[in-house]
C-alpha cells in the first residue's frame, strides 16, 4: 500500500496527494493525520469538550499523553497541545478533548466559540512521557488544577476501565464546583470503585471576603493536605498537572521527603524568564531567508513571524521540538531557565530561546 501511495504521490506532483483528497472530503487523507469534530459540549462555563473521529492512521494514546491539534484560523494553521481524556486502549477511532478558554488564548477561544460538528482539524500522533507505566503502580495519587485535569482524568478513567484494585486518590483544585468538567463521571467512578477516592478543593486567596469575613487564605496544597488525602503517598506513584504554584508545591514537598523520583508532572504553560525589551540589543539575522531585524527581546519564533517569516512550529512551549533551527552564531537565552548558550552551529528550539545581542539563525 505504501508503494502505491508513493507512486500516486509522484503522479500528482507538484501538489501532495492529500491536497487532492481533501477536495473530496477534508478528513480524507493518505499521509496526514486528521480528525473530524462529531460532537461539541459546552456544559461547563469557559470550557468546551470536543468528540473527534480520527482517520484510520490514528494509533491511540497512553493515559496521560498529549496530542497536537492543528486548527485553521483565518487561513493560518495554529497548533496547540491537548490531552485526550479517554482511557487508553480504546479500539475505535473516537477521542475526546476538553479545552479551557484561556484569556488571550487564540486557539482555545476559537474552539470554545466556533467549534461545531463537521469541523476538521489536523492531528499528530500522541506523545509525551507523562503517562501510566505499563506495569501499573501498587498505589496512585493524582493531583490536578484547572485545565490540568485532562491528562489526569485519562489516567483515572484508564484505571477504572481496568478495574484497578490498588489505592487511588484523585485531588483536583478549581475556583468553584461548576467549573469542574466531567463531575458526573467522576462521581460515578468514585461510587462504583470503593478503592477510588475523589476530592475537590476550592482555594481562597488571603484577603478574600467570604460570608462577610475577610479570609486569611485556605484550601491550598500543603503537607497536611497530602497526609489527609493519601497517607500512603510515600508508597505511591504521583501524577500532577496544573498551574505552576500547585506543581511547585507538590514537587517541593516530595523533594523534602526524598521522594522526588515518585512524582511525574506535565505542564502546558510556558513559564519564561522575563526580558525587558529596552535591554534587548543587536540584530537577528535569518540567513536562510536573507532577512534581518532588530532584536526586541522576544523568542526567535515570535521575531521570525514579526519579520514576515513562517517557520514550522508545534506547541510553542518547547515540548514537541517542531521548531528546531540551526543557530549559526551568537548567544541565546533559554526563556524557561535563563541559561545562556553561545555554541555556534547548534540546533535550538526557536520557541523557547531569545537572542542576546547579534544572532544568526539558518531560517
Amino acid at each position: 500500500m505504501v508503494g502505491l501511495i508513493d507512486l500516486v504521490q509522484t503522479l500528482t506532483t507538484p501538489h501532495p496527494l492529500d491536497r487532492y483528497l481533501e477536495l473530496v472530503s477534508p478528513a480524507l487523507t493518505a499521509r496526514e493525520l486528521r480528525a473530524e469534530v462529531t460532537h461539541v459540549s459546552r456544559a461547563v462555563p469557559g470550557s468546551v469538550t470536543l468528540t473527534l473521529r480520527t482517520s484510520r492512521r490514528w494509533r491511540g494514546h497512553k493515559a496521560g499523553q498529549y496530542i497536537q491539534i492543528g486548527v485553521l484560523i483565518d487561513g493560518v494553521r495554529h497548533v496547540r497541545c491537548y490531552s485526550p481524556i479517554d482511557p487508553e486502549g480504546g479500539s475505535d477511532r473516537f477521542l475526546q478533548i476538553t479545552v479551557k478558554a484561556h484569556p488571550g488564548g487564540l486557539v482555545s477561544n476559537y474552539l470554545h466559540d466556533h467549534a461545531e460538528p463537521g469541523m476538521v482539524v489536523n492531528l499528530e500522533p500522541a506523545s509525551g512521557v507523562f503517562a501510566l507505566p505499563e506495569q501499573r503502580p501498587a498505589k496512585v495519587l493524582l493531583i490536578s488544577g484547572g485545565s490540568g485535569i485532562t491528562p489526569v482524568l485519562s489516567i483515572l478513567r484508564t484505571l477504572d476501565a481496568e478495574a484497578y484494585t490498588g489505592e487511588v486518590t484523585f485531588l483536583h483544585y478549581a475556583r468553584q464546583p461548576e467549573m469542574i468538567p466531567h463531575r458526573a463521571e467522576l462521581a460515578a467512578i468514585a461510587n462504583r470503585r470503593p478503592n477510588f477516592r475523589v476530592e475537590y478543593r476550592f482555594p481562597v486567596e488571603p484577603g478574600t471576603v467570604v460570608n462577610g469575613e475577610t479570609s486569611t487564605g485556605s484550601g491550598f496544597f500543603d503537607y497536611d493536605e497530602l497526609e489527609r488525602v493519601a497517607p500512603w503517598f510515600a508508597d505511591a506513584q504521583t501524577f500532577v498537572c496544573g498551574p505552576p504554584p500547585l506543581m511547585n508545591a507538590v514537587k517541593n514537598i516530595f523533594e523534602a521527603e526524598g521522594l522526588a523520583d515518585r512524582v511525574h508532572s506535565e505542564e502546558f504553560t510556558l513559564t519564561t524568564v522575563p526580558v525587558d525589551p529596552s535591554e534587548a540589543t543587536g540584530t537577528v539575522t535569518f540567513s536562510g531567508s536573507d532577512v534581518a531585524a532588530e532584536n526586541n527581546g522576544s523568542s526567535l519564533l515570535e521575531q521570525a513571524e514579526s519579520a514576515g517569516l513562517t517557520p514550522e512550529y508545534g506547541c510553542r512551549m518547547g515540548i514537541c521540538f517542531s521548531c528546531t533551527a540551526t543557530k549559526v552564531s551568537g548567544c541565546t537565552r533559554n526563556l524557561r531557565t535563563g541559561e545562556l548558550d553561545a555554541d555556534p552551529d547548534k540546533q535550538i528550539q526557536i520557541c523557547v530561546n531569545a537572542p542576546v545581542g547579534d544572532v544568526d539563525i539558518a531560517l
